[in-house]
């Protein structure tokens, strides 16, 4: 199965009447930025079922306090926007929220769903997003150092979670 990757297609060289329009308010031709959805030349990056976490995250400081765990523009591209809708993942890219639910298999038992106002996924600066997780790091008491584990259930729309390694505690001064 194949999916749709989602890029970023840059608008360089305006046409005339674009430049034309610049020049005459007075400013310079800003380039252009418009998500495309191309055809993947393969199938999807494989998730082991075994060990399903692409994404590994040591965790921050900054995102415990916050409550937003910050994932790059490449990971968001290829293990979750490419299995998003265009509206939607533009509605993120724009900076908006779009709520989310998260499963915790921490407890491989029963994994734990958080979903609420503090669950989502937003655009933020320098093309980078944030996984709204304040939930999770209250439930699991989450500190700065532990390692989680991520990935993006296109079959059921949510993000599986799991704490994977408790990290050391961080001396504050």
């Amino acid at each position: 199965m194949y999916t749709m990757k989602k890029a970023f297609h840059y608008d360089f060289l305006p046409t005339k009447a674009v430049e034309e329009a610049a020049a005459a308010r007075g400013i310079p031709y800003q380039v252009a930025r418009t998500l495309v959805e191309i055809r993947d030349s393969g199938p999807p990056p494989k998730m082991d079922p075994s060990n399903p976490w692409q994404i590994r995250k040591c965790i921050t400081k900054g995102e415990v306090i916050n409550g937003k765990l910050m994932l790059p523009h490449q990971i968001t591209f290829e293990y979750v926007f490419r299995f998003w809708g265009m509206d939607i993942c533009n509605h993120v890219i724009a900076g908006h929220k779009s709520y989310v639910v998260i499963f915790d298999y921490t407890d491989e038992d029963v994994p734990k769903r958080f979903q609420s106002e503090n669950i989502f996924l937003e655009g933020g600066p320098n093309d980078t997003y944030f996984l709204g997780w304040m939930d999770v790091v209250r439930s699991r008491v989450v500190s700065p150092g532990d390692e989680v584990g991520l990935f993006w259930e296109r079959n059921t729309g949510i993000f599986g979670l799991k704490l994977l390694r408790k990290g050391n505690p961080v001396q504050v001064d």
